[in-house]
């Protein structure tokens, strides 16, 4: 009953939200960025935030949730908080690195850190390199989020894919509470969006998937990879197309469209065929994960499929 209730509240903030920003004019403007053409509401993501916060009190309520995971996800109000005044006044990329590495250290610190990264032919414990790459990896999957966000349900889509497989491998009710507050959001972010998720949501969901991730990992090495792998669309958009800008000297804060569904849209894909593709290609990340008892071999063959992948998008949109 939660979770439909959980739903409904998440439709109806996203729809009240949006009835406002358009009421206040808090309209997302098209700029050299935009994949959009039309001048949209946002701050959807508030919805999101909202939902997803008493889903977790709730479950922490009933103690269906552990105090140190609970404690770890509560500290992404802070990364919300922070990225709802940038939607509103653009702070400073300076000032939010710094409150989202703050945030990440406190978490770091409230799950003991990250205690081993396996390579399956080795291990590495030693704390200073598994706890340099758990921060980074937070860091990062926060801001990749955020670049990411930029097609109608592309992001949203992403997040119930990760909440409903994350529940079917480790069954916990958090990846629920995540799915759901997505989920009602998604109706009106979908094909024609009618308002955007804004920083306030993606950054939030980019967190929790970091929370997600190094957690499981402490409870069983190979999960790392598991959640990397789920994952991986959009790490390795974001990784290989932020890699390619600095082979090209553009700086890293400088507005541009090379991310790969930037690259399809550009050439004439819908934004609901990129999100549905994107869809189908998560679930086949997913069966090698659920398949494949191997989670390396696993984990190698969805970066052959994503390269692939990315070659293809070349063929459609060259990177320049």
């Amino acid at each position: 009953m939660i979770y439909l209730i959980l739903v409904v509240i998440s439709f109806l903030l996203t729809y009240l939200i949006k009835e406002y920003a358009i009421k206040k004019s808090l309209i997302a403007r098209v700029n050299e960025r935009s994949s959009h053409t039309i001048p949209t509401p946002h701050g959807g993501g508030i919805a999101i935030v909202i939902t997803w916060a008493i889903g977790l009190i709730y479950l922490y309520m009933t103690s269906a949730i552990d105090s140190s995971l609970f404690s770890a996800l509560s500290m992404g109000i802070i990364i919300s908080i922070v990225s709802f005044f940038d939607d509103l006044y653009e702070l400073s990329s300076k000032l939010r690195l710094i409150i989202q590495s703050l945030v990440a250290l406190g978490a770091l610190f409230i799950l003991g850190g990250l205690e081993s990264i396996t390579f399956g032919i080795f291990e590495v414990t030693n704390v200073i390199i598994t706890n340099l790459f758990a921060f980074l990896l937070i860091v990062w999957f926060i801001n990749l989020t955020n670049f990411i966000d930029g097609i109608n349900g592309y992001v949203g889509s992403e997040l119930v894919y990760l909440g409903c497989v994350g529940f079917i491998l480790f069954g916990e009710s958090h990846f629920i509470i995540l799915a759901v507050s997505v989920l009602g959001f998604l109706y009106w972010n979908w094909n024609n969006a009618k308002i955007f998720m804004g920083d306030v949501g993606s950054t939030l969901l980019g967190y929790n998937i970091a929370i997600f991730t190094l957690y499981y990992a402490n409870q069983e090495a190979t999960n790392l990879w598991i959640w990397i792998t789920l994952f991986s669309l959009f790490w390795f958009d974001a990784t290989i197309t932020l890699i390619r800008r600095k082979l090209n000297g553009e700086k890293a804060t400088q507005a541009h469209k090379k991310h790969a569904y930037q690259r399809l849209t550009q050439a004439g894909w819908s934004h609901f065929k990129v999100t549905n593709y994107a869809i189908r290609l998560n679930m086949v990340l997913f069966a090698l994960v659920y398949l494949i008892e191997n989670v390396f071999i696993a984990f190698v063959l969805s970066l052959m499929l994503l390269y692939i992948c990315m070659k293809y998008v070349d063929s459609q949109k060259e990177f320049n």
